[in-house]
């Protein structure tokens, strides 16, 4: 059996996430996996996210597979630009890790513990939104870098911050939840679309491969991760956008049934549109698309770019 060359981010929980995958694979087909370390252009920036662009941590791998200098990549499913890739495809989505936000503070704090002015760090658009949504008085402060990097702004000897949200799926998977002080309930801060879920994509004309790979696939996460990503795609906005989504499956009168929540709230958080929709597995894409018009038709338009 050939190795297999699978193309990954170099950070410490990009390497995390695609060892589970090649030994997933492994275990699964035979096909001994090397890892390929690829570095992308938002590893090689400090400026915020928002500013750097939808994919930007994924063109990189892509034009690897695209050059057959690897044979499939691994991507936090969240990175990914929702429309297709002509010559690529997402052949598994694995089973999705804990999709929630979690805190890390000081002193072992809840964010509702957190005293007015306490500074909160977080890199994303529709985590500082939402957290000035809930009127804590907190100073939101945009921060880069991986996750050691970010928990030593509250932990470490020249700790600048009171707080840090992060992704609970990357603690999970780095091993480091007993650090979490509070895991966010959706209710207070809605995930991002595909957040917790990984997307392992190659060559679109590699039949082979795809058969393989199709061994990793994991039909609720795909489904619920679809309804995520459709909304945000007839949304038009980037995963960069103050766009929060949360799809779960759950059994119904008639069968599994999938329960999708989405959220667009103002850059400030003075503004929100929260609404939700439900449907079977097999109309996921459909789902996200109904329940992105209907944000589109209570004016969520005007709150992706809205700082008023």
């Amino acid at each position: 059996m050939r190795t297999l060359r699978l193309g990954t981010r170099g950070s410490a929980l990009a390497l995390t996430q695609s060892q589970m995958v090649a030994d997933a694979l492994t275990a699964a087909t035979g096909h001994p996996v090397e890892l390929v370390r690829i570095l992308t252009s938002g590893d090689r920036s400090s400026a915020p996210v928002a500013e750097l662009g939808v994919g930007v941590f994924v063109s990189a791998l892509r034009d690897a597979l695209l050059a057959d200098e690897i044979d499939f990549a691994v991507h936090s499913y969240k990175d990914l630009p929702t429309g297709d890739h002509p010559l690529l495809h997402i052949a598994a989505v694995p089973p999705r890790e804990d999709p929630r936000d979690a805190l890390i503070a000081r002193d072992g704090l809840s964010l509702a513990e957190l005293p007015p002015g306490s500074k909160i760090g977080t890199g994303a658009v529709r985590r500082i939104a939402q957290l000035l949504a809930l009127g804590l008085e907190l100073q939101v402060t945009p921060i880069r870098g991986n996750v050691d990097t970010r928990i030593a702004r509250v932990h470490g000897p020249e700790a600048d911050l009171d707080a840090v949200v992060l992704a609970r799926a990357g603690l999970a998977r780095l091993g480091r939840t007993a650090e979490i002080t509070e895991t966010l309930d959706p209710m207070l801060m809605l995930p991002a679309p595909a957040q917790g879920a990984l997307a392992v994509e190659c060559r679109a004309g590699d039949s082979d491969l795809v058969g393989l790979l199709t061994a990793l696939d994991h039909a609720p996460t795909r489904a619920t991760v679809m309804a995520e990503r459709a909304m945000l795609a007839t949304l038009e906005a980037g995963c960069s956008a103050p766009v929060a989504a949360y799809a779960e499956l759950a059994e119904g009168d008639d069968g599994d049934e999938i329960y999708l929540r989405g959220a667009v709230i103002s850059p400030d958080g003075v503004r929100a549109i929260r609404l939700s929709r439900t449907g079977t597995p097999a109309g996921a894409a459909e789902i996200g698309k109904a329940l992105a018009t209907d944000l589109l038709d209570a004016g969520a338009d005007t709150l992706m770019g809205s700082t008023e």
